[in-house]
């Protein structure tokens, strides 16, 4: 959520054609380094606008047994400016965050104490440049410091001069009137002057825990960290401890296959007391779902987490179609009953690509798209001959295409990417390039890039560079420990393996069942909406991905879903399987993010964002 545009996590379209990736959703990203290369994890946090035009969107549906209670357009809202949703004590909580133009930021109150006629009561300000998105959360809590109700908010920039990151805790005592009580507090928060260096953060979640209370924090530069903070004393929190799972629980967390599972870093977390003890639900994207015992949040136990299954079970279940998983472990909750977990894995593509060469020893390479270069049309290839051309900076002397369909082989330093491609693209007669990551510490894995050009683009791991020339003895230690650019051994001009780009569908961001075990956690179900399965939908019906699910609190088998242009979904647990009971959406679309549930008057409501327009309020009737 840094600046938004007009393209996807994953599918990224440019010049008529759609980029693909393997294993993960990409995003359109402001540059994390000087040659354009993107913050990987930090890409995937951010989202776009509703729909592919004007007229993407499904058809307008509601089922019997869900009443649309209320809508509430709420002030200043442009395309894309709504984000999640909180609801406590008759209040709900809506984030206005950055959009297209940075400004509004901040917190919508509104009243929902007659939930059929909701009215907006105040917004709490952003600091500027600065906006919540994902972590809108209200709660109650009494400590020997502070008692009353508090909300707590994320910051993300989307403005780099003027925002900051870390948490805001605002006192919501008086919902109509709240006031500060700290702001941008997080990891590398510097002391004095009221400069707040912290570390951007994708979302927050805050518990009572009797004497004290804490916080936990996603943090967006340390992509791993699963940062808890103690907010006994609001106004004055205190870092308890930084965990990244994948060193503090070796062997537990990562899963060897399938191999394109390697994007691994926190982005979403619940915290419950069951049976007197704290559990954290950590949403660890490509590491799954992670449960935490954090009673001791100094000390925290490892209880269980998920593997992704080797075959996609949902794309084979309802395409019939056999490809490996996407990851992608967005937001989840237990039931009310605690027997469950219900899980909602965010996927922005509903099409992969796989990249291959003319040697089968080679397997499959890990490519991966730039941002704003055009791609492979879905359901097509692209194939070519690579040839070696350096550095390809301005200035060098770049070697033309010498043959026909020819793949420019670049190395990855010295000048941004779109410098390179600019040179190979005056150079002439190449049909792509490749841009072979470097040595270095910050360096020789998979990379993103920012990049700019007429040719279609990609990048590729340091050891896939090694594969195209038919070198040996790479080593990744050494090459976290180089500073090479360039390929060892491998001449300009020369001709490397054909390579084979081609994209297929493999549909949207679905929803997991998992059984509440300990230790490796039981898999029950997938479920999606058959729209996010249909090839027919994969481009002009906007997203149809899930966001998040809410768990009923008086139905422990009922789950209620934003399913961004999918709608307003709910679902039930029968026989251990998830079973769709009702759906909404709007005359014209809908572009769902939040979803919280409440009680009025012995009745569950269900409160849902609306990106584009703001709230609305359903009631399910079973």
């Amino acid at each position: 959520m840094k600046k938004k545009t007009a393209v996807s996590c994953g599918g990224l379209v440019a010049a008529g054609l759609m980029a693909v990736s393997v294993g993960a959703a990409w995003a359109h990203e402001v540059a994390r380094s000087t040659d354009g290369t993107i913050d990987n994890a930090e890409a995937t946090h951010h989202h776009h606008l509703q729909h592919d035009g004007p007229e993407g969107h499904l058809d307008a549906v509601t089922t019997g047994n869900i009443d649309v209670v209320s809508k509430l357009e709420l002030k200043n809202v442009e395309p894309g400016k709504i984000a999640d949703v909180g609801v406590f004590n008759g209040y709900a909580y809506l984030a206005a965050w950055g959009g297209e133009t940075c400004k509004y930021n901040g917190v919508h109150v509104v009243d929902i104490r007659n939930p059929a006629a909701p009215k907006e009561v105040s917004f709490i300000q952003a600091k500027e440049g600065s906006a919540p998105g994902e972590g809108v959360q209200a709660l109650s809590i009494s400590t020997k410091s502070f008692t009353g109700d508090i909300l707590v908010t994320n910051n993300e920039t989307c403005n780099e001069k003027t925002g900051f990151g870390g948490l805001n805790i605002y006192n919501v005592s008086n919902p109509k009137n709240p006031s500060m009580l700290i702001e941008g507090f997080g990891d590398e928060t510097v002391a004095g002057k009221g400069k707040k260096t912290a570390n951007e953060i994708h979302s927050v979640f805050a518990w009572d825990a009797g004497d004290k209370a804490y916080a936990v924090i996603v943090d967006n530069d340390e992509a791993k960290d699963v940062d808890i903070v103690d907010i006994t004393n609001p106004k004055k929190p205190v870092m308890v401890r930084e965990y990244d799972l994948v060193d503090d629980f070796p062997g537990a967390i990562l899963q060897p296959t399938p191999t394109n599972l390697t994007q691994v870093f926190h982005h979403d977390v619940v915290v419950k007391e069951i049976g007197g003890r704290q559990i954290m639900l950590i949403s660890y994207w490509d590491g799954g779902y992670v449960k935490l015992d954090v009673t001791n949040p100094a000390a925290a136990i490892y209880l269980g987490d998920s593997d992704f299954a080797q075959i996609d079970p949902q794309l084979q279940e309802q395409a019939g179609l056999t490809e490996v998983p996407e990851g992608n472990a967005h937001q989840a909750e237990f039931t009310a009953d605690n027997n469950y977990i219900i899980a909602a894995d965010e996927d922005f593509s509903p099409f992969g690509a796989r990249t291959t060469t003319n040697d089968a020893a080679d397997g499959t390479l890990f490519a991966i798209p730039g941002d704003t270069t055009p791609g492979v049309a879905a359901g097509s290839s692209l194939v070519g001959q690579t040839k070696y051309v350096g550095l390809a900076c301005p200035g060098d002397a770049v070697p033309a295409s010498d043959g026909p369909n020819q793949i420019a082989v670049i190395v990855r330093g010295v000048c941004t990417f779109s410098e390179k491609i600019a040179s190979v693209e005056a150079a002439g007669g190449y049909t792509a390039a490749i841009v072979v990551n470097r040595e270095g510490a910050d360096a020789c894995g998979p990379l993103a890039m920012a990049v700019a050009g007429g040719i279609p683009a990609f990048s590729i791991p340091r050891a896939d560079g090694y594969k195209l020339f038919d070198l040996v003895g790479y080593d990744n230690a050494a090459c976290l420990a180089g500073s090479a650019s360039a390929l060892p051994g491998v001449t300009l001009g020369q001709l490397g393996d054909a390579v084979t780009f081609s994209s297929y569908f493999d549909g949207w961001g679905y929803v997991h069942l998992f059984s509440n075990n300990g230790g490796k956690l039981v898999e029950l179900d997938t479920w999606a909406i058959a729209e996010a399965m249909d090839p027919a939908k994969a481009t002009g019906f906007g997203d149809l991905s899930v966001h998040e699910v809410a768990t009923s609190s008086v139905d422990a088998k009922r789950a209620y879903f934003s399913y961004y242009s999918g709608g307003f979904r709910v679902t039930e647990i029968e026989g251990g399987k998830l079973v769709e009971k009702g759906k909404f959406i709007d005359v014209g679309g809908n572009n769902f993010w939040g979803v919280q549930t409440f009680q009025h008057q012995g009745q569950e409501y269900v409160a849902a964002s609306d990106r584009d327009f703001g709230l609305y309020i359903f009631k399910y009737n079973p």
